[in-house]
């Protein structure tokens, strides 16, 4: 069998790294929810914090303060980072990943700034502060509605690409005829600015910089509108169909191969690379 080709990776692993890679990896255990909790207060925090330390009043008058927050933070998720590495099969594959990069980014931007204030002369801090917001993305591996919302997405992203194809070709036609029917006397001064007059129409935004003057722009500037109103129906109908079709029972195991997560309670291998799973363990399963 192919599957019984691949490596089991975690076969020949010291017990305590396997539990550590589970709660960790996995939030379907008691211990695993309790880690998942626990971080997702302290991104809260993170993220409040940063938040904070922007508003010049909040930052003079209570800057050690939040300084302090900002560095037990910054090592709390430093610790979490390098146990991801330690109990992670293949670190080079964790680390390369995408979560695996929004760690790295939610602890590296502290460390510059107290190893090399200098960086201060080349870069506006406010760069290592965006940076910091990073962390918000480390919810999405805690959370199960991302989980989800991210597959329907992937499963109709070909249609959602076809179908802003079709609203690109829309807004170029369009476009193309305002600034044929209007001109620059009326501020369409060439395609592009007509087609974003067309974008902004069809999205019912409407800054109204630019308007038709003639009776037949106004006409097409019409037909426009009421055709935004439909189109924007159209994605969120191709997403919701996507997560009906899509709903089953996806825990949050994760192959210690290639690092996907949401496989099915009775897989024994990934979907994605055949790799080997680790037996499920939920508690729900040993406390019923």
């Amino acid at each position: 069998m192919l599957n019984e080709s691949k490596p089991d990776l975690m076969g020949n692993r010291a017990p305590w790294r396997q539990r550590l890679y589970t709660i960790i990896f996995e939030a379907d255990t008691k211990a695993g929810r309790y880690f998942d909790l626990i971080l997702i207060a302290a991104i809260l925090i993170s993220v409040a914090v940063v938040v904070a330390d922007s508003v010049q009043a909040i930052s003079q008058a209570h800057h050690a303060k939040l300084y302090v927050i900002e560095w037990c933070l910054t090592v709390l998720f430093t610790l979490e980072y390098v146990a991801r590495l330690v109990c992670a099969p293949q670190p080079l594959r964790y680390a390369t990943s995408f979560y695996g990069v929004i760690d790295l980014l939610a602890i590296v931007p502290t460390y510059l700034t107290f190893l090399a204030p200098e960086l201060g002369a080349l870069v506006d801090i406010r760069v290592l502060r965006l940076l910091r917001i990073f962390r918000i993305l480390k919810l999405v591996r805690y959370v199960k509605e991302y989980q989800a919302i991210g597959q329907a997405l992937r499963a109709s992203s070909r249609k959602i690409m076809v179908f802003l194809a079709t609203v690109m070709l829309i807004v170029l036609v369009v476009g193309t005829l305002m600034y044929v029917v209007e001109g620059p006397q009326h501020g369409y001064t060439s395609i592009p600015v007509a087609v974003y007059w067309a974008i902004t129409t069809m999205t019912t935004v409407g800054y109204g910089d630019i308007s038709p003057q003639t009776d037949f722009g106004r006409l097409i500037a019409s037909v426009m509108m009421l055709l935004g109103w439909g189109t924007l129906a159209v994605p969120t109908g191709i997403v919701t169909t996507e997560m009906v079709l899509h709903k089953r029972r996806v825990t949050t195991r994760t192959c210690p191969g290639c690092m996907t997560e949401g496989h099915l309670p009775e897989a024994d291998f990934c979907f994605h690379c055949a790799t080997r799973l680790l037996p499920y363990e939920s508690d729900s399963a040993k406390h019923p």
